[in-house]
């Protein structure tokens, strides 16, 4: 597996619970775990990308030299490609997780932005056909 880590994008993802986290991706975007640390870390898999989701508890999670701690949310995301963006929200609403906007339209697709369980966004991109 460690040649195949180095073929895979790596993420980190700080998270305010890691189980929680590990179900949102696995159930609802399609991620598989890969291991588990829990509560302190666990990453998962969807192709090529490996998301670190990192707890309080984890090395990633140690306050830096000033104080400040490593904290969920942001805009920064990851960015993952659907076929059918308008189906691919009506499940995830039904599903009851929640977006920060409503789907927007560009020249390269259209897109929304998906909330996990502690903030971190995913962003949902259907291509233009």
């Amino acid at each position: 597996m460690a040649d195949d880590l180095a073929e895979t994008v790596n993420v980190r993802y700080m998270v305010d619970d890691v189980d929680t986290a590990v179900e949102f991706y696995t159930r609802h975007l399609g991620f598989t775990l890969r291991t588990s640390a829990a509560p302190a870390f666990a990453d998962v898999l969807r192709g090529r990308l490996r998301l670190l989701l990192s707890g309080p508890t984890s090395s990633a999670g140690r306050p830096m030299p000033d104080g400040t701690r490593p904290s969920p949310g942001g805009w920064n995301r990851i960015h993952v490609v659907v076929s059918d963006i308008a189906a691919e929200v009506e499940r995830l609403r039904a599903a009851g997780l929640t977006f920060r906007n409503d789907i927007v339209s560009g020249p390269g697709g259209q897109q929304i932005l998906l909330e996990d369980p502690s903030g971190n966004v995913v962003e949902l991109f259907e291509p233009a056909r």
